[in-house]
């Protein structure tokens, strides 16, 4: 039976976070076993909305290795930078000759954007979703794990795809949606997404003290105000961290604020202490993969021209379609 075919896209954001690992990373390497898995650093993406562009490249870099350590495996999938594959800006601007500015305008996320940054309102910020459907067709790719508030955008992919499909024959495969139903993991501000952007995350390749530091100036219950409190677990960000990674013992933990036999303090290092657990296997194979000198760079290289392989087809293909010369 042949395998499904698999592209996710992710913007260089630098060193991951547990939010990074929980509601993406950990999907990836399980979708291997089942998939054909085409997994890319958006980097032209994220020229839509950063000004500074210096840090792209160590960025890019970084992220690449914790994908590595995470599981990630060239011999299984095809990793690489969106920027080395140019044939996909190429099928963008062809896309963008069938896709309707009316359907582009009226994209929630691209509102959202302009009140964000109303200075810099470019064309790469309103055409950004015609080059997320070219990255996922430009590879044939049948299936997109997405959040359910991502589904808007594989939708008007696929519509995309349809008007193409419709003007010039079948060419595209419909991208399907796999829900990737994971839960907001919430940052150390207690309020917001984990982000590097609000600068709430835990990175998963910090150093044991890091992470402890870090876990300790998270907020935690609001309505606790001495030692001696009652706490309530419930509304605590720190209690439900303990959920993805202390999950035997969240009764007992429970159980011990509620009747305050235990305190934020002590709550918080018992989180460091199995977080720092869990993610030690992870942090050796990332430390031995960058001992490995070039090794990252090989991967993305590769990575590129299998990429590129199948990218040079469609492109023949859809320039025939259209009748280019």
């Amino acid at each position: 039976m042949k395998k499904g075919r698999v592209f996710s896209g992710a913007r260089p954001t630098g060193k991951q976070h547990i939010g990074n690992y929980l509601g993406a990373i950990q999907n990836y390497v399980k979708l291997q076993e089942n998939y054909d898995c085409i997994y890319c650093i958006v980097d032209i993406h994220a020229l839509t909305t950063l000004e500074d562009t210096h840090l792209l490249k160590a960025n890019t870099y970084d992220m690449m290795l914790d994908w590595l350590a995470a599981g990630l495996d060239p011999q299984k999938s095809i990793l690489f930078v969106q920027s080395h594959v140019p044939e996909v800006t190429e099928l963008h601007t062809l896309l963008s000759m069938v896709t309707p500015l009316g359907w582009l305008l009226r994209v929630a996320t691209f509102k959202e954007k302009v009140k964000m940054q109303p200075h810099n309102v470019n064309y790469g910020l309103v055409g950004y979703p015609v080059l997320m459907t070219s990255d996922i067709v430009l590879y044939k790719a049948d299936t997109v794990p997405v959040g359910e508030d991502q589904l808007p955008h594989l939708e008007l992919a696929r519509e995309i795809v349809r008007r193409f499909n419709f003007i010039f024959g079948e060419t595209f495969i419909e991208p399907q949606a796999k829900l990737t139903n994971f839960p907001m993991v919430v940052g150390l501000d207690g309020e917001r997404k984990m982000s590097k952007s609000y600068d709430n995350q835990i990175e998963l390749a910090a150093t044991p003290e890091e992470t402890a530091a870090k876990i300790m100036t998270a907020f935690t219950d609001p309505a606790r105000k001495f030692r001696n409190d009652p706490g309530h677990p419930e509304v605590c960000n720190i209690y439900r961290l303990h959920g993805f990674y202390t999950s035997l013992k969240m009764p007992e933990i429970g159980e011990k604020c509620r009747s305050a036999q235990i305190g934020c303090v002590e709550c918080k290092r018992l989180l460091a202490e199995n977080l720092n657990k869990a993610l030690a296997p992870f942090r050796e194979r990332r430390a031995q993969i960058a001992q490995r000198s070039g090794y990252v760079q090989e991967v993305i290289a590769d990575g590129a021209r299998r990429a590129q392989a199948l990218a040079r087809e469609t492109l023949k293909e859809v320039k025939d379609k259209m009748g280019l010369p």
